[in-house]
Formats: C-alpha cells, structure tokens, sequence
C-alpha cells in the first residue's frame, strides 16, 4: 500500500503537499471559567463563560538539502524558505477573501478546516553560504466554518449593543466578554440603571454601552 502523504487545502488557492507525515498532532478542547468574586461574598466562585473552538497543532518537517555525491561531492541545496514561507503566508489577509483563508489539514482519516492562527519556522540546517536547507514549521489551527466567518461581521468597538441575559450569567460575563474584563461590570450596571447586580434575571435586555 502507497504511503500517503499529508496535505493542505488552502481556500482560493493550491494546495501545499507536506514532505514529510507528521509523526504526531494533538487535538485540544477547551472551555472557559472565570472566578468572580460576588458582592459581600468571602471567596470567589467559578462562572462558566464560554467553550471554545477546537485547535489543532502540527509540526511539519521540510528538507531541500542535496548530500555530496561520488559524481559531485559538493553539498548543495535549495533555499528551504520557498517552501516554509508558503505556510507562513496562511496567517496572511487573503485579497479577494478580506480574511486569512480557511485551510484543511487532511492525512488519511484526518479532516481538520479551520484557520491557522500561529506559524513558527525554526531553521536547523544549513550550506555553508549561510542558506538555510531544513527546517520545522509548527501550525496551530482553530476550528472555523466558512458560513460562521461570512455570516459574522465584526461589531463596531464604538457602536452600542444589546445582549439578551442567558441562565447563570451575570454582568461580569458580559463585561469580560464586550470589554475583556469582569470588572468593567459596573459600566453595564450604571447604563442600565442595575443597582444590585445579583437581582438581573434570564431574558432581561441588557444595553452594552461602548467606551
């Protein structure tokens, strides 16, 4: 049976053939807490706040060295940056996307879509001109849809919101997730008039003021 070989299928354009298989990968899945410290309480408590896309990380090895020969016994090589710069161009702003296009790691009965979020080359061998000829390049993947990207445009940071308050969650989730701290709590609960921020209930309207 053939090998086969690991590829990338970059949205809008060629896909990139991986020399090499990976010898492994790792799937995280992630959620997040956060601990919120309740007015008059003692401790804090640990508040769901949201799960997160699944990532997926992969290490991919590329060699353009050619050894010496009997026939030709100087070393030679190809700048192995041609290959490893078509990678890094995946965290790039695609033109006629607008975004970084979806990419599709695939490797036998491995289908990952998502985005790449993190590129990083690190070179290990070398001619002795200084070219680089071997490196590692280490991806990290987020999950993605193309419809959740299109079907998502980013908010205005200056235009205000509304935000309907969902069972177990409170100002502070709101707060962390509009403005990127629980403390800013107070800003949501001044605008909407909320004196007391343990007496919001489920389905109540909140206003998201911009800052």
């Amino acid at each position: 049976m053939a090998v086969e070989k690991a590829v990338l299928h970059v949205e809008g354009s060629n896909d990139i053939n991986c020399q090499f298989n990976p010898t492994d990968y790792d799937v995280s899945h992630t959620v997040r807490y956060a601990d919120k410290i309740m007015p008059g309480g003692r401790s804090t408590i640990s508040q769901f706040v949201s799960g997160e896309s699944p990532t997926l990380s992969v290490s991919l090895i590329f060699d353009t060295y050619f050894p010496p020969m009997l026939d030709e016994p100087t070393e030679d090589g190809m700048d192995v940056t041609i290959l490893t710069s078509e990678i890094a161009k995946l965290t790039q702003v695609n033109g006629s996307l607008h975004r970084p296009p979806i990419v599709t790691f695939e490797w036998g009965t491995v289908f990952f879509e998502g985005i790449v979020t993190d590129v990083k080359q690190q070179f290990t061998m070398f001619l002795s001109s200084g070219i680089p000829v071997r490196a590692k390049v280490d991806l990290t993947f987020r999950s993605v849809s193309e419809k959740g990207l299109r079907d998502s445009p980013p908010e205005s940071p200056d235009r205000t919101k509304y935000r309907v308050l969902k069972e177990g969650e409170y100002l502070w989730n709101y707060a962390d997730a509009e403005y990127g701290s629980p403390d800013m709590w107070r800003v949501i609960a001044r605008e909407n008039g909320i004196m007391d921020p343990l007496s919001v209930v489920p389905g109540q309207v909140l206003k998201i003021p911009p800052l």
